[in-house]
C-alpha cells in the first residue's frame, strides 16, 4: 500500500483529533472523562507519527501543513501551562506545607541544635561569671565593639525614604544568609558547622547585649525584638532544607543515588520556600519597623504577634491529622 494511500485511510482520525481539540479549547473540557483523555493523546501520537510519514515521503503540501497544524494545536492543548489555582496554593500554604515541616526529621535536628545552642550561648555570654570572656571567645573583641558603637545611639527613625533602600537591602542580605545555609546544609558536615556557628554567635550577641552593664542592649532589643522570630526561623528551615537533600544522597532508602536527590529536593523545596517567604517578612520588619521611633512596646507585639503566626503555622497547623 502506498503511503499516500495509508495516510488518506487515517483521515478519520485526523479529524476525531480535530473536534477533541475544539472540545479541548472550550469550558466542556472539563467534562471529558480519563476514557476521552486517553484516546485524545493516543491521537496525537498517531497525528505526530503521519507528520513524520508525510514528510519523509513529501506528500502534497496542503496534506503536511494540515498535519502541521492539527499535530500543533494537539500540542497546545496536551502540553499547555496550567493556570495560577490560587485556591490550591492557599491549600498547600496552610495543609501540606506546615505538616511536612512538622514531620521532617532534618528540620527537627535542626530545630533543636540551633535553639539549644543559642540559648546555651546566651546564658554564658550573659554572665562573666558563668563562663568569663566566652562571648569575647565566640564573637571576639572587634565585633562586640563594632556592635556596641552601632547601637550606642538611641533608635529614633531614619529618613523615610532609606526605608525601602534598605528593605530591599535586607531582602537580598537574608536571601543571601539564607542560600548559603541551604547550600551548605546539602553537603551535611560543613551545614552542621555553619547552623552551630551561626546560634553560638547569635546566642552570644543576645546574650552579652542583656548585660547589666551594657547600656547599648537596649538600643540592641528595640531594633531586634521585631524582625527576630521571622528571621530566625528561616535560618533554622534554610539549614534544615538543606540537610534534608544532603542526607537523601546518604541515606537512599533503597533508590539510586540520582533517584534519592531529585526525592529530597522536591521534600526540600517547600521548606526552603517558607523559609523565604519568612525572609521576605522580617526585611520588610527591618525596613520598616525595627529603626522606627515606635515604642518598645509596639515592636514587642510585633514580635509576639510574629511568634504566634508561626506557633500557629507549625503546630497546629502541621499537627498530623487522623486520616
Amino acid at each position: 500500500m502506498k503511503v499516500s494511500e495509508l495516510l488518506e485511510q487515517r483521515r478519520e482520525n485526523w479529524q476525531e483529533l480535530e473536534r477533541l481539540c475544539l472540545i479541548m479549547e472550550s469550558r466542556r473540557r472539563k467534562s471529558l472523562g480519563a476514557a476521552t483523555l486517553s484516546r485524545f493523546a493516543a491521537l496525537y501520537r498517531a497525528a505526530c507519527a503521519d507528520l513524520a510519514l508525510a514528510d519523509a515521503y513529501q506528500l502534497p503540501t496542503n496534506n503536511v501543513q494540515y498535519l502541521h497544524l492539527l499535530v500543533g494545536r494537539a500540542h497546545n492543548q496536551l502540553y499547555r501551562s496550567r493556570k495560577f489555582a490560587f485556591g490550591k496554593w492557599i491549600e498547600s500554604l496552610l495543609v501540606d506545607v506546615p505538616q511536612q515541616i512538622f514531620q521532617d526529621r532534618c528540620v527537627q535536628a535542626v530545630f533543636c541544635l540551633f535553639w539549644g545552642v543559642f540559648t546555651l550561648s546566651a546564658v554564658f555570654a550573659s554572665s562573666e561569671e558563668l563562663w568569663p570572656g566566652f562571648a569575647e571567645s565566640i564573637m571576639g573583641e572587634d565585633a562586640i565593639s563594632q556592635m556596641e558603637e552601632s547601637f550606642s545611639e538611641p533608635i529614633d527613625g531614619r529618613n523615610p525614604n532609606q526605608d525601602f533602600a534598605m528593605a530591599g537591602f535586607y531582602i537580598q542580605h537574608n536571601t543571601g544568609i539564607g542560600l548559603r545555609c541551604f547550600a551548605l546544609g546539602i553537603a551535611v558536615v560543613p551545614g552542621i558547622w555553619t547552623t552551630l556557628f551561626n546560634a553560638a554567635s547569635l546566642g552570644a550577641a543576645f546574650g552579652f547585649m542583656a548585660r547589666p552593664d551594657v547600656p547599648q542592649g537596649v538600643n540592641f532589643f528595640n531594633f531586634v525584638t521585631a524582625h527576630g522570630p521571622f528571621e530566625l526561623t528561616a535560618i533554622v528551615l534554610s539549614a534544615g532544607a538543606g540537610l534534608r537533600i544532603g542526607f537523601s544522597w546518604i541515606h537512599t532508602q533503597g533508590w539510586t543515588r540520582s533517584a534519592a536527590l531529585r526525592i529530597g529536593a522536591q521534600n526540600a523545596m517547600p521548606i526552603m520556600g517558607a523559609a523565604m517567604v519568612m525572609f521576605f517578612l522580617a526585611a520588610l520588619i527591618e525596613g520598616f519597623v525595627s529603626p522606627s521611633g515606635f515604642p518598645l512596646w509596639s515592636k514587642q507585639v510585633v514580635g509576639i504577634v510574629s511568634s504566634g503566626m508561626l506557633m500557629f503555622h507549625f503546630l497546629v497547623l502541621g499537627y498530623p491529622r487522623r486520616a
